[in-house]
């Protein structure tokens, strides 16, 4: 007999320890549970969130906190709860299958499945009685199960057709390999979509959806059309004076509800503000701006004072994300009123309340959310400001903090280190560097798999989730960023070694790679497979722009074949590639990329920055005291360092060009595609 209780208790993410003391009788994902629904002849109620999650939180306090609810949900159904970012494959399977319904996905995901995991119906948020033309949560309990226990057909029908379409998705679609035509259409399919005065995409909510932009900024270099870079320039600008950024204490919230990026749901993410770090570094190389400068440092700042995990023999990773949600109440740490700013900032108040539009009324539910609305002043009137952000932000950490979520999560990690290492050339922040060379250290040492690869999840001590293609991918990516802005070879060897485990682990014998593990033995249905960016990007991607990257720093034809075989193996529907800009991105990086093979110039030396730095994201930097010393099959083999000191060669579509010894010239050879 199944134990009638929540189980939760025993686990260690904090999203599902927020629901460990709900009368519901909670069950973690597993096998155990399906077993239990079968035993039991009940179908599954399946409940995904996150911890940082506003309308999780909502859903909890009206519906899994309620007693009579609890009471139906257990007599009912074995519930089982899961967090999405600790088990982001089920979550994937599932929001599928939302899709596949024709309904919208979001969180909570509420998903009815038989009792060996098949979808059936779902949703997300469900009110607790009858609003905005939706049933109440209790009547689609009872709706749901009364017709899974009639037999109804639409249950059947449901699970079979969503069995099919599963399938579908996760089975190989050859095609060729992705070239201009392709990268010309999406990109102008993206650009037709932007917002021309705000920013973003059109429209609200406005996610900041950094593979997007990061594509089109890329692609503006490969045809020389600067609209992708003003677009990006244009994000930027707009984020980061609107009241998604945080202007107090740095960082940027996952998305605002509004298209003036205005109101966001405050929860902060570290996938998203490691992915905007790396924009704000690009662009600043691109266009130096002050705005730029300042937001990167600060949201670095935030990085390291709010989002350093438990440390493990001196070292630490960075903790997944801060919740929306403080005293019950979403927003209530962020937000002032005039009468609290006077009373902290006195004389200087007038000033800080118009630059940041402060009111009486305020700009959101009585209150105001922080939000830079004047131009920049005269460094005396900035440096008041800051003295006033100062005081506000002291005045805030008295306050009841947030929620956070302290795991340490493999892929977020190796953005969160590659984006530190790129901007750490960019802004000049050696310690950048530093902490992302010890974030990396951590993750190899901590959280290693049996295969050879990492681990996906980490908390207190335990590894509490396997690895996915997405984390060997994201933290390959991670040790190529480290090899090349330190020329320190172990990276190398990292990157190769993670590869060999994606490899061996991951591989679906179409070139392309499953996202879970051949021995993954809790995954329902199908092991599923895409190359399809989320706010993410996806890990079949960063595997392509992995190989390309190997290409171009080693020479050997083999990772050119293994980085086409990637993208060839997700193109053969070209309708879907809008939805892979990570993967079309690597495909002009194969294509296309500048290798600047810097010689005679240590580490740190004006040539290796000069080329760290450049805005181009197609640039790979290598070092090597005598180029001749590299493979056969790199083009600058065969070349010599120079009598006169250190050189550098830029090499593209396998042809160097004359080296170069001044980091003004290769800054200028890299600023644009030849």
């Amino acid at each position: 007999m199944a134990a009638a209780e929540n189980l939760l208790k025993q686990e260690t993410s904090p999203y599902l320890l927020q629901h460990a003391g709900n009368p519901v009788h909670w069950r973690p994902w597993g096998q155990a549970a399906l077993d239990e629904a079968k035993a039991a002849n009940k179908p599954l109620l399946v409940s995904i969130g996150y911890a940082a999650c506003h309308w999780c939180h909502v859903m909890a306090h009206e519906s899994f906190e309620d007693p009579e609810t609890a009471a139906l949900m257990n007599a009912l159904f074995v519930s089982i709860k899961i967090d999405r970012e600790e088990r982001p494959d089920i979550d994937r399977i599932y929001m599928a299958a939302l899709h596949a319904m024709g309904e919208q996905g979001g969180w909570p995901l509420t998903m009815f499945a038989t009792p060996d995991g098949t979808p059936f119906w779902g949703g997300t948020y469900f009110p607790p009685e009858p609003r905005w033309g939706r049933p109440s949560f209790r009547q689609v309990l009872q709706g749901v199960a009364d017709a899974f226990h009639a037999g109804a057909d639409a249950v059947t029908q449901n699970s079979q057709a969503l069995k099919d379409v599963l399938a579908r998705q996760a089975t190989a679609s050859i095609g060729a390999l992705p070239g201009p035509a392709q990268l010309d259409a999406v990109a102008q399919a993206y650009l037709r979509m932007t917002d021309p005065e705000q920013g973003g995409l059109r429209g609200a909510p406005k996610f900041p959806n950094p593979p997007i932009f990061r594509f089109l900024w890329q692609n503006a270099f490969r045809t020389g059309d600067p609209a992708g870079q003003d677009a990006l320039h244009l994000m930027l600008q707009r984020m980061s004076q609107g009241g998604i950024y945080d202007h107090l204490g740095g960082g940027y919230a996952r998305y605002s509800t509004d298209a003036v990026w205005l109101v966001p749901h405050f929860e902060k993410m570290l996938y998203d503000n490691a992915q905007i770090l790396d924009l704000l570094a690009l662009a600043h190389a691109h266009r130096p701006d002050p705005l730029y400068a300042e937001r990167a440092a600060e949201t670095v700042g935030w990085m390291l004072r709010d989002m350093t995990a438990q440390r493990i023999d001196g070292k630490a990773a960075f903790a997944a994300s801060e919740d929306a949600d403080s005293e019950g109440e979403e927003g209530r740490f962020y937000v002032w009123t005039r009468a609290e700013v006077d009373a902290l900032l006195g004389a200087g108040a007038a000033a800080f309340k118009r630059a940041y539009d402060v009111t009486q009324g305020g700009n959101w539910e009585g209150h105001t959310i922080l939000r830079r609305v004047t131009p920049r002043g005269t460094p005396a009137e900035e440096a008041a400001l800051a003295q006033a952000r100062a005081i506000l932000f002291q005045a805030r950490e008295k306050r009841v903090r947030p929620g956070w979520d302290d795991k340490v999560l493999a892929d977020w990690n190796g953005l969160a280190i590659a984006a530190l290492a790129h901007a750490a050339a960019v802004f000049a922040q050696p310690a950048w560097l530093e902490r992302a060379r010890e974030a990396f250290a951590f993750i190899l040492a901590t959280m290693r798999a049996p295969h050879g690869g990492v681990a996906h999840a980490w908390r207190l001590g335990r590894v509490t989730a396997a690895g996915m293609i997405d984390d060997q991918a994201a933290m390959a990516r991670a040790a190529l960023a480290l090899h090349e802005a330190t020329g320190d070879r172990a990276y190398l060897a990292d990157a190769l070694s993670l590869v060999e485990a994606a490899q061996n682990s991951f591989a679906d014998g179409h070139g392309g790679y499953y996202t879970t593990a051949a021995d993954a033995a809790d995954v329902p249905l199908i092991r599923p497979r895409t190359a399809a960016d989320d706010v993410t990007p996806a890990g079949n991607g960063m595997m392509a722009e992995v190989f390309a990257r190997l290409y171009h720093l080693i020479g050997d034809p083999a990772w050119r074949s293994v980085a086409e075989a990637v993208m060839t193996a997700f193109s053969g529907q070209p309708d879907q590639l809008a939805g892979m800009p990570t993967l079309l991105a690597a495909a002009d990086l194969l294509e296309e990329a500048a290798c600047v093979v810097v010689a005679g110039d240590p580490p740190s030396g004006a040539l290796a920055s000069a080329a760290l730095q450049a805005p181009d994201p197609a640039v790979v930097v290598t070092r090597a005291a005598e180029p001749g010393s590299l493979p056969a099959g790199h083009p600058a083999h065969g070349k010599t360092a120079g009598a006169t000191g250190s050189v550098a060669y830029v090499c593209r579509r396998s042809v160097c060009g004359l080296p170069v010894d001044d980091s003004k010239a290769l800054r200028q050879a890299l600023a644009r595609r030849a």
